[in-house]
């Protein structure tokens, strides 16, 4: 059997390592127009920051080390069409410029996700960069060594990462947001806990600017100099940020006849099949499942990606797995403030036609006394009418992702506020405090749904 893979980040990589357990018979080939094979572009703001110096630590596995596994990569190799009716691919050799047709008996579609320019006048310049690649951290990181100022624009995960980032680095930084909010996917009240927070740690280090979009960029062929804000506003920078979000690689199969989502990313089942016989798809390029309210969703992060790599390769050797979706799951940090979240928001409750009731609270993440105690804010939300969970966020400079992920737990199994507050959670002073946060959030909760009841 021969089984192809296009796109060699996570998802790809994944797969093919998967797949060779599974058959040690397999001929596996990996084709990526990429440079670099399996590595973890979520480390690119922390290579950025100096956290490490060689940005080969990035690299979880090497082309050696799978070719030693009778793996086949092909870096540098764009799959430019499939043809599903011969099974082949037509690749691109960019290193040589020839273009071959390839054979396959099992397709897996990992093609990942591409940064969005947004059209802002003279995205051509010279020292505008975007936050994906291995190539695009080394730049990045030359750069903020010899400058002392920098603009990002797009406040969500990557946007507070490298604010972060450059603050680490002692640059001067400026972050511009067009929404109302940074962190525009938790709800309002949250993401505005979030900018106080940040605001108030600011020291003239950095400015966040919300409500104002980039409308140009100035300067001449040595690169960017000036950034120019819908208000009019001029801001001198060395070098700018683009954070303003993905959008997932599906021209090739949408060109092959394979069906695409509501999202606009490929749609498969829980098998990660396609519509097309033989063909699965993984990782950014692929929708999800958001098990919440069983409803399509597209959640481009790594831990998916090796998760649904996984699962198409078991399915491409024959065996049975099933994907069954997501819940949204996602932490970041930025300044030593921790953001987490997962399930719904208030808002997109709302939007599902859930009518949700929340409580928020603020809390020691342990016993008062302990030398390292923070704080933590926790919004929990439920279903009014049936009181089940359906979602949290949690931010502070305490142990804010723990609860998260107890609570995650809790939506998959779906249960209730009344339920949750039975659970068992550990306790010790350098902890949790001898009522957890979390149980403290969902007793309020429980007592408000009981008002309403009443």
């Amino acid at each position: 059997m021969k089984i192809v893979i296009i796109g060699g980040v996570a998802a790809g990589a994944k797969a093919a390592a998967k797949a060779r357990r599974l058959s040690q018979d397999a001929e596996i080939i990996v084709y990526t127009d990429d440079t670099h094979v399996s590595y973890s572009s979520c480390g690119l703001p922390y290579y950025i920051a100096g956290n490490f110096e060689d940005y080969r630590m990035l690299l979880v596995r090497s082309p050696e080390e799978f070719e030693e596994q009778g793996i086949k990569i092909r870096l540098r190799h764009k799959a430019l069409k499939i043809v599903p009716d011969t099974k082949q691919v037509l690749i691109h050799n960019m290193n040589d410029n020839n273009v071959e047709l390839v054979n396959y008996d099992k397709l897996i579609i990992a093609t990942g996700a591409r940064p969005f320019i947004p059209p802002i006048k003279n995205t051509e310049l010279p020292n505008i960069f975007t936050v994906r690649k291995i190539e695009d951290g080394i730049r990045i990181k030359a750069k903020a060594i010899t400058s002392k100022k920098v603009l990002i624009v797009g406040g969500g995960y990557i946007g507070m990462e490298l604010l972060e980032s450059f603050v680490m680095r002692n640059l001067k930084v400026t972050l511009v947001e067009n929404s109302p909010h940074i962190m525009p996917m938790l709800d309002p009240e949250i993401s505005e806990m979030i900018y106080e927070q940040l605001t108030s740690v600011c020291e003239n280090r950095f400015e966040i600017i919300r409500g104002e979009s980039v409308v140009e960029f100035c300067g001449d062929e040595n690169g960017v100099t000036c950034v120019v804000l819908s208000s009019g506003q001029m801001i001198d920078t060395d070098f700018v940020i683009l954070a303003t979000g993905i959008r997932p690689n599906v021209e090739i199969a949408y060109d092959a006849g394979i069906e695409l989502g509501i999202t606009k990313a490929i749609k498969v089942n829980k098998r990660m099949e396609t519509n097309i016989k033989d063909i699965y798809a993984c990782g950014d390029c692929v929708e999800e499942n958001l098990v919440i309210n069983d409803s399509p969703a597209w959640i481009p992060l790594g831990s998916n990606a090796n998760k649904e790599g996984r699962c198409a390769a078991i399915n491409a050797c024959g065996e049975f797995d099933e994907f069954n979706g997501v819940l949204a799951s996602a932490v970041t940090r930025c300044l030593d403030l921790t953001i987490s979240m997962t399930g719904l928001t208030e808002s997109g409750a709302r939007n599902s036609g859930i009518d949700p009731i929340s409580v928020t609270v603020t809390k020691f993440d342990k016993v008062g006394y302990m030398p390292d105690v923070n704080n933590i804010t926790l919004k929990l939300i439920a279903d009014k009418k049936t009181g089940r969970l359906i979602g949290g966020q949690a931010i502070g400079a305490g142990d804010a992702d723990k609860r998260i992920n107890t609570l995650t737990s809790a939506l998959l199994s779906k249960m209730t506020v009344e339920e949750f507050c039975q659970n068992d959670l550990t306790y010790a002073p350098p902890y949790s405090p001898t009522i957890d946060p979390l149980l403290n959030a969902a007793e309020i909760l429980r007592s408000k749904l009981k008002k309403l009841n009443s």
